[in-house]
């Protein structure tokens, strides 16, 4: 094989490369767009906090093909949530921060080293650390938002009372609710990832893995 042909194969499968990985990133995309309409109402939550399923193909995309797939899935998704949202951009910017945390570290980690164990290592981690970012994106940047489009800290904080009425600030419910909330549904997302993770991983990479 001459240089030439060298450089054509090499250049081919790098365009193939490419075109997977877009292909990849907008399939998992339009799922997760579909889980977010899978909401779940948890009754020790406030209402306005909800559960789905769309940080499960973030997270898959993270592992597949790297922290920044699952970063471009999360963005993607929230993109095209707010098309048909009423949330005032709210719900999706949390979405987004939250869930590009978790697949930041998540996918981050795992690259150091791909085995099954440090996948689920990397999961559990990137969990607890969403469930810390939530603390932190949710008291100085998402509910001050909320406060500016219209919805008062007091009634905010109300929601939260009518659960444990003993609540007596916003910090304070986002340690005893956000928190826990957020790390179990990451805890979620990594659990039902290593169940299907290793069966997808052919399709994903588009090579026996």
């Amino acid at each position: 094989m001459n240089q030439n042909t060298k450089t054509a194969v090499t250049e081919s499968r790098g365009l193939n490369s490419r075109v997977r990985y877009l292909t990849v990133t907008a399939m998992l995309s339009a799922v997760a767009f579909i889980l977010m309409y899978l909401e779940i109402a948890i009754p020790i939550v406030p209402s306005f906090i909800k559960f789905d399923f769309s940080d499960l193909p973030a997270l898959l995309g993270s592992f597949a093909l790297g922290p920044v797939c699952g970063i471009l899935i999360c963005l993607i998704k929230n993109v095209l949530h707010l098309a048909f949202s009423n949330s005032m951009f709210v719900g999706e910017l949390s979405n987004f921060i939250l869930g590009s945390i978790f697949v930041a570290v998540a996918g981050g980690l795992y690259r150091r080293k791909k085995t099954k164990k440090a996948a689920l290592v990397s999961g559990v981690i990137a969990a607890v650390v969403m469930g810390a970012g939530s603390i932190i994106s949710n008291f100085f940047v998402v509910y001050p938002v909320y406060y500016k489009a219209g919805m008062a800290e007091e009634a905010i904080l109300q929601m939260y009372q009518a659960i444990v009425p003993s609540m007596k600030n916003i910090f304070q419910c986002l340690i005893c609710f956000n928190l826990p909330f957020t790390v179990a549904k990451g805890l979620i997302a990594v659990a039902i990832c290593m169940l299907i993770y290793k069966p997808l991983s052919p399709i994903l990479k588009g090579r026996n893995a």
